[in-house]
């Protein structure tokens, strides 16, 4: 079985500038993320051993979700100056080891590594592993593709497969964005249900499948799955709760 690996680019050479102390070439130049995500690397390619490797990058300017909701990751900080001279030497470093960059205008590397794995879920001869830092990639996995994200720094790694995601959340998945779409997300500055936190969030997804569900029996008249506060929080914040899961839904076309 050959063995694919999918890089977030993007979110490798955040974790590896902010787990690492700066550092400077001889003529001055910042290179700790570059370090960074080189050694990451290199680790991925020894312990991985892939056939196959791609990275995908997110380019600059808004996405659509940034149209869909103006303040879509708008509570992060502009990206460092010391940082953003190291992205083009992470491409250079990519291209030294002839692993071909994927982008899209209007997009994020999420979805560019999405629409990858949906255009090869069919072959069974393949395996899949999504290289990142960001557990928005989670809602992807299925039997073939795993995710090996960074747990803590660049050296402490975890990969999960469907049962490991199970572990995480208390369910599978294919409700990761569903909880999403419930309690938000801080780090995206997804809005999800206003008082609706984690713990509810996990509480509904017990009894229902999807926000789809959820609606259906609140529209019906509710019951005893929801309490009466509850349901009123939930169906005040309707449109919120659908933008969120919008938002949150990684592309796969």
């Amino acid at each position: 079985m050959k063995k694919l690996i999918l890089i977030d680019a993007h979110a490798i050479i955040h974790r590896a500038y902010h787990a690492l102390p700066p550092l400077n070439t001889p003529i001055g130049e910042p290179i700790n993320a570059v370090y960074g995500f080189t050694t990451i690397l290199l680790r991925i390619l020894r312990e991985l051993k892939p056939d196959l490797v791609v990275a995908a990058f997110d380019l600059p300017g808004p996405t659509f979700r940034h149209v869909a909701y103006e303040r879509y990751k708008a509570q992060r900080p502009e990206t460092p100056s010391d940082l953003s001279s190291q992205f083009t030497k992470v491409r250079e470093v990519l291209a030294a080891f002839s692993i071909p960059v994927l982008e899209k205008e209007g997009y994020e590397a999420d979805d560019i590594i999405g629409t990858i794995a949906k255009q090869l879920e069919k072959k069974k001869d393949l395996e899949i592993i999504i290289v990142t830092g960001d557990m928005d990639t989670l809602q992807l996995v299925r039997p073939g593709l795993k995710v090996y994200a960074m747990k803590k720094g660049i050296t402490e790694t975890i990969i999960y497969d469907e049962k490991m995601v199970k572990e995480r959340y208390g369910f599978g998945p294919e409700k990761v964005v569903e909880y999403k779409a419930l309690a938000g997300d801080s780090s995206d500055n997804i809005p999800g249900v206003a008082g609706v936190g984690e713990k509810t969030a996990k509480e509904l997804l017990s009894k229902f499948d999807s926000i789809d569900e959820i609606y259906k029996y609140l529209e019906k008249g509710g019951g005893e799955k929801i309490k009466e506060t509850l349901g009123k929080k939930l169906l005040d914040n309707k449109k919120s709760a659908y933008l969120s899961h919008d938002l949150a839904t990684i592309r796969k076309d």
